[in-house]
């Protein structure tokens, strides 16, 4: 039996990992994989969302949030800002100890309770730890199963997120389908392109229009754009044009 992953904790770990990246980092270091962001917009940015997830915790909220206005208490200077995304881990640690990651609550995504965003707030830092990483040239570790996680996560969710990824309306198609293998362990995710829309099929199939074969770190690198399928990391057989239209439009 597969041990289930402490979300909590590993939100945690990622920031520890993000703050000790940067700490001694110029802010002003551009981040190739966020175009026009620097290191303090990209710790900004991740410190900001932390916060508002929490919020959005502490308030169980039951319908979609009318604001995303927040205190963030921001450093007077960019070289506080480690600090002060540590700290707003800390803050959503003693929130997810005293909620109930199954309470009924209003999420973007599929799952409708509480533990939706302690998930999010995972792959939101995850990933922003490794564009951190990038930036400063450094090899980013991800943790296998983790990546695994993330991978199922952004393709369950993916089909709720037009709100703000606009592109996904035109991920449609006469039931097309696209599958992402893990090479390093278990985990196969078959995309079924339909009339109506897109999403994950759980039934198995033989074959598909296009595939996708890579270790799960990254296959959730790819999926989130900071790898290309060009890269000499995967295996890729089928529809390429179905895949770029798969690229070009599952933007996050």
């Amino acid at each position: 039996m597969t041990t289930p992953i402490d979300h909590a904790a590993a939100v945690a770990a990622e920031t520890a990992r993000f703050v000790a990246t940067v700490r001694a980092a110029d802010p002003a270091t551009p981040v190739p994989t966020c175009p026009g962001w620097t290191l303090s917009d990209l710790v900004r940015h991740t410190g900001s969302v932390q916060r508002w997830f929490t919020v959005l915790l502490r308030q169980k909220l039951q319908e979609p949030p009318r604001s995303r206005d927040v205190e963030l208490h921001l450093p007077p200077t960019p070289d506080g800002y480690p600090a002060w995304l540590a700290e707003a881990a800390a803050q959503a640690g003693t929130e997810f100890a005293s909620v109930d990651p199954d309470a009924p609550m209003w999420a973007w995504g599929a799952d409708q309770h509480a533990r939706f965003w302690v998930r999010r707030m995972l792959f939101e830092t995850l990933v922003h730890r490794v564009d951190a990483d990038l930036a400063l040239g450094l090899d980013p570790d991800i943790d296998p199963v983790l990546a695994a996680d993330g991978v199922s996560e952004f393709l369950t969710n993916l089909p709720f997120a037009a709100g703000f990824a606009p592109g996904t309306a035109a991920l449609r198609g006469a039931d097309r389908t696209i599958r992402f293998t893990r090479t390093d362990g278990d985990g196969d995710w078959l995309v079924r392109l339909r009339p109506d829309g897109f999403g994950l099929d759980r039934q198995a199939a033989a074959s598909a229009d296009a595939s996708v074969r890579g270790t799960a770190a990254d296959l959730l690198l790819l999926l989130y754009g900071r790898l290309d399928r060009s890269a000499g990391r995967f295996e890729v057989r089928g529809d390429d044009e179905l895949l770029a239209h798969w690229s070009a439009n599952s933007a996050f």
